[in-house]
């Protein structure tokens, strides 16, 4: 902050009527006329203001299009084609593929390809290609929750996804992990901060990032260095109202989601259960048929029905074992990141507060700002501005992955239900066409 030190504290800025998009950054300028009157020590560092209409705020999310596309495939392709027409102003693609089992006397482990395209100039070469193994994949995560700890950082996939026991040398489970892992750093790289994070860019680039890891924070850049939060004594008086209502509907968030992949779990259960009946019966009617002549064909026809029914089930299953909870875990996984940021907010705020007050208990007709609270209140206000982005970003995120998941859900469960159709009418001739014997 410049020619602060004789001036009172600045307020922090408040979204207001503003858009977060019309919000600039709050160290992106160096003027002091520009943030308003002083900020007296109390509980309300931001006014409190009505948060109704604020996208972020709403406890049931930001509204979503409510027009009803002609099929579930319109709206697909309809998601597809915004997807396509924002890589056309893409400069980085990552991939994540290839994953390869590795035996070694020590351990055994799974390594997956990186590979990277770019025309950034941060990157010396158009294209690079690595292997990295899970445990890269988390000490990127932990870099750039220490380097950028204002900003949500995407979820990694649990160390071990499917609860029980499991198999993660199996292909399921390595193809489950890289597809999360692949989501994960296309995340990273849509983001217009974290993506030119240098630990990022050693990631992607470096062959040997052992070499790397073992400098701890010496890569740290000199923005983590400035946000770095601290920890101390301070306690929060109370969160600024558009915050509560963050932390509020982050909350609900999450219990609703952990709700319904307990059911979905037990439903993929039950479905398995079922499966195990189904393979059991349908035979009994085709032995059955062997005894009965003038039954046989019906009777057949039934076996293959129920054997149809089984393969559409089994289908299903695995839809929503590979492809709807994964997307629900990682999104509960994505609520308690956004949590943990909040926290480091709070932690900031309060610490602030405290310094304020402190002043404010000198008495003093003009009292001298030290430089430490002026670095402070750009902790808390850098923590505001980058927060609320995030959040947006993530909000527009959660929209869009769940309009495809769900239309992807539907798309399946009817797939499911017509194949069944097919398979039960297909055996209505055989009973009708059968003369009956005297």
């Amino acid at each position: 902050m410049s020619g602060g030190a004789a001036s009172a504290p600045k307020p922090l800025p408040s979204s207001g009527p503003k858009s977060l998009r019309e919000m600039p950054h709050p160290l992106a300028t160096s003027s002091s006329e520009e943030m308003g009157p002083a900020l007296t020590p109390s509980p309300d560092l931001l006014l409190p203001r009505s948060i109704a209409d604020k996208d972020l705020s709403l406890p049931n999310g930001t509204p979503v299009d409510t027009s009803s596309p002609a099929s579930s495939s319109s709206l697909l392709n309809r998601l597809q084609l915004d997807d396509d027409l924002d890589v056309e102003t893409r400069d980085l693609f990552v991939t994540v593929d290839d994953p390869k089992k590795h035996v070694c006397t020590m351990e055994t482990y799974i390594t997956y390809r990186v590979t990277t395209k770019t025309t950034r100039a941060e990157f010396d070469l158009p294209e690079y290609s690595v292997r990295r193994r899970y445990q890269d994949f988390d000490w990127l995560r932990n870099k750039l929750e220490e380097s950028q700890p204002t900003h949500l950082i995407p979820p990694l996939p649990e160390k071990f996804v499917v609860k029980g026991v499991v198999d993660r040398f199996s292909e399921e489970f390595v193809e489950t992990r890289r597809k999360a892992l692949d989501k994960f750093l296309k995340r990273i790289t849509d983001h217009p901060v974290l993506s030119f994070n240098e630990h990022f860019n050693v990631f992607l680039t470096a062959k040997d990032l052992n070499a790397y890891k073992k400098q701890g924070m010496a890569l740290l850049s000199k923005m983590g260095e400035s946000v770095k939060y601290v920890t101390g004594g301070y306690k929060l008086r109370s969160r600024p109202l558009e915050f509560a209502a963050i932390g509020d509907y982050l909350d609900t968030f999450s219990l609703k989601l952990g709700t319904i992949d307990r059911i979905a779990q037990r439903i993929i259960k039950e479905q398995l259960e079922y499966l195990v009946e189904l393979r059991e019966y349908g035979p009994v009617y085709s032995t059955w048929g062997g005894l009965e002549v003038e039954l046989s064909e019906p009777l057949e026809g039934v076996s293959a029905c129920i054997g149809n029914c089984c393969t559409a089930l089994e289908e299903l299953s695995e839809d929503m074992t590979e492809d709807f909870l994964p997307v629900l875990r990682e999104y509960i996984l994505y609520a308690e990141s956004m949590k943990n940021v909040l926290k480091k907010r709070d932690q900031v705020q309060a610490e602030y507060e405290a310094k304020l007050e402190a002043i404010a208990l000198k008495r003093e007709d003009r009292p001298k700002v030290p430089t430490d609270v002026e670095k402070c209140q750009d902790r808390v206000e850098c923590f505001n501005a980058d927060l609320k982005a995030d959040m947006e970003r993530w909000q527009n995120n959660k929209r869009q992955d769940f309009r495809q998941l769900l239309m992807g859900m539907a798309d399946k469960n009817i797939q499911y239900y017509e194949k069944c159709l097919t398979a039960w009418e297909s055996i209505i001739p055989l009973l009708q066409d059968k003369p009956e014997t005297k």
